[in-house]
């Protein structure tokens, strides 16, 4: 492509219209007052803004949803349809039943009048689910089957119960380092089982990542991206797949989307984990494709301060504006992640294989901070903490605290006495809010604890702290 097209490509790109009722981008002509080509609806003046909520899909119109919401609690071919699971531009996905095999899946439903608007996009879908049914791998949402049903064109796939890691981000917060990491090298691993079959995904996204219940992510989508429409009668034209503040620089200036612009989706994937925003956004077209051309990566210091300085080198890779500065696609890029987590597992998948036989014991995470909850038979309860230490990365520590009873100088000759006959951790004085407690401590290496050694600490840490509760206050506070 030429300089001069190239130039008339990102002219037309900055006066892009987005259709609500379509959920498409099109580039009107003449503008700025040309109607959608696909439905006819006059822009209002304000359309060249992109999605205002980062991570929320636009829904179908209301007609469009009807004529399938109507299904639910219907049969629908070999599936009964139970609820609605999501909707975005692609089409509503549904839980449904299926009759003859007694299983639950996830029923992804194009509106018939929504494919019979296009038929190009019908033939994609179709092409693209036979596909990403030949992917067979834990990070990656698996297609069962794709069909038609009474001229209802559907692809069924694995329903996962749980939440996506967008919504996930969103009520927890950014992501520790190394949870981050070890999120984004198996997705990378997911999505070079698709690169090396020469399957693009072209939308990955937070949105289309699901995280199962034990902390698994899996990528869902292949393929099924939005696009961005341009005027195909004028010279240079033609469409761009993906999400806006996900999309690679190159694709901004007209060039075909390759396995290094989905690595550079994962890279978003990875700053937005850890600092909990997009690299680069804005709510105008103009301006958010003038940033990822042209403006540096923010900050990580100032966006994620405690970040290691090889993870920050690696998000700097992945990110990089040239795609041949990038791991040209995401086997290159996992086997740069794994390098950069070395053998260190993750908190969240240590403890679901510490104590998912363990019914008794229930966690939730506090940012970098796990708060566990421990239930004994004999009714009492202790809460124990277990974080990482602020210590370089090589000299990190994993922490194993639990609250005994405030420091009342009157129990320290017995903590004294109990101390001694401690083999493994310590009981220590801590300060808390102000205040001095008795606290049952124990630590490990980072890099190499292991789940059973985390098991055997955690449940140590926590009789110990009651045992010394019990025996100094005669109560059950902590």
């Amino acid at each position: 492509m030429s300089q001069e097209e190239l130039a008339q490509r990102q002219t037309r790109l900055l006066a892009a219209v987005f259709c609500e009722r379509c959920q498409i981008t099109y580039i009107p002509n003449p503008p700025p007052t040309a109607s959608c080509p696909r439905c006819g609806t006059e822009p209002t003046g304000d359309e060249t803004t992109l999605t205002k909520v980062p991570g929320q899909n636009r829904e179908l119109n209301a007609s469009q949803a009807d004529e399938v919401d109507a299904l639910i609690g219907q049969d629908f071919g070999v599936y009964h349809l139970e609820g609605l699971l999501g909707a975005g531009a692609m089409g509503r996905v549904y839980l449904a039943r299926h009759h003859d095999l007694h299983r639950s899946c996830a029923l992804k439903i194009l509106p018939p009048r929504l494919a019979a608007s296009d038929p190009a996009y019908v033939a994609r879908f179709t092409n693209e689910g036979r596909a990403a049914a030949a992917l067979v791998h834990p990070n990656v949402i698996t297609v069962h089957a794709i069909g038609v049903i009474e001229d209802i064109h559907f692809l069924e796939m694995e329903f996962v119960a749980g939440q996506t890691v967008r919504h996930r981000l969103t009520e927890d917060g950014n992501h520790p380092a190394e949870r981050a990491t070890a999120l984004v090298a198996r997705m990378a691993e997911g999505l070079s089982v698709a690169h090396a079959q020469g399957i693009l995904h072209r939308d990955l996204k937070l949105d289309n990542v699901l995280l199962t219940h034990q902390g698994v992510p899996k990528i869902a989508d292949f393929g099924l991206a939005k696009r961005v429409l341009v005027d195909p009668r004028l010279p240079g034209s033609g469409e761009i797949v993906g999400t806006p503040p996900y999309m690679a620089p190159e694709l901004f200036q007209g060039e075909h989307a390759t396995t290094a612009s989905d690595v550079y989706a994962l890279g978003v994937c990875y700053f937005a984990l850890l600092t909990g925003r997009y690299p680069f956004y804005s709510d105008n077209l103009t301006d958010l494709m003038r940033q990822v051309v042209q403006d540096p990566l923010p900050s990580l210091r100032e966006l994620a301060p405690g970040l290691p300085l090889e993870m920050a080198e690696c998000l700097h890779l992945l990110l990089a504006k040239t795609p041949a500065n990038r791991p040209k696609d995401a086997y290159g890029a996992s086997q740069l992640l794994l390098a950069v987590l070395g053998q260190t597992e993750d908190l969240d998948s240590l403890l679901y294989q510490a104590f998912r036989d363990q019914l008794l014991v229930t966690w939730q995470r506090q940012k970098e901070q796990y708060r566990l909850e421990i239930a004994f038979p004999s009714g009492r309860r202790q809460t124990v903490f277990v974080e990482p230490s602020h210590h370089s990365t090589v000299e990190r520590l994993l922490t194993i605290t639990s609250v005994c009873a405030k420091a009342d100088p009157a129990y320290y000759e017995t903590a004294l006495r109990l101390n001694a006959e401690i083999l493994h951790g310590a009981l220590a004085l801590r300060e808390i809010l102000g205040e001095w407690y008795f606290v049952m401590i124990d630590t490990y290496p980072r890099s190499t604890v292991d789940a059973e050694e985390i098991r055997r600490s955690v449940l140590e840490v926590a009789h110990r702290a009651d045992a010394v509760e019990r025996l100094l206050t005669g109560r059950d506070l902590h």
